[in-house]
Order: C-alpha cells, then structure tokens, then sequence
C-alpha cells in the first residue's frame, strides 16, 4: 500500500525490493503530511516526487563529480608515472 492506495507492482528485483521502496515513499510521506496542514494525499503525492526527484538529481550531480574527481586523479597518477618513468632509467629485459 503506497500512501493508502494499493497497487500491484511488478519487478524483476523481488519484492523485498518493492517493499523497500515503498516503505521509503510512504516514510517520505508521512514526513511530509506530518509538517503540513491541509494538504490532500495528491498534494502529499506530489510533493515526495518533488524531493525524492531532488534527491536523485543530488545523487547524479555527486556521482558526476566524484567521476569527475577520479578522472582528474587517474590523469595525474598517469602523468606523474611517466615523469617518474623518464627521469629513472629502466632497463627491462628477460632477466628473470
């Protein structure tokens, strides 16, 4: 039951999964009928797509920049590498 309204949810990832989300949309929902007065469960359901859309614009912008951040370092590691690697000579042969 999502905000008192039952569906029937269909999902390859079980519905322990399904249950999950939904206990996350109805939480949000209480919080959100909890701090207002006079609102209409359409309102209500609206209002939990508003955040948990700003939540996952968050969470894109966060996993963009920690990409972003981890490119930049693997770039510098690389670069630090061959400046390492063309100061220090290196004769690699069969050896072994």
């Amino acid at each position: 039951m999502v905000i008192g309204r039952e569906f029937s949810v269909l999902s390859d990832k079980g519905d322990e999964y399904v249950n999950k989300i939904v206990r996350y949309i109805n939480e949000r929902a209480t919080e959100i009928g909890d701090a207002s007065e006079n609102v209409t469960t359409s309102d209500i359901a609206i209002l939990v797509a508003l955040n948990i859309a700003e939540e996952l614009f968050r969470v894109k912008e966060e996993k963009e920049d920690l990409h972003s951040r981890f490119e930049n370092g693997v770039e510098e590691l690389i670069s630090y590498i061959d400046k390492k690697s063309k100061s220090i000579p290196c004769d690699v042969r069969d050896d072994f």
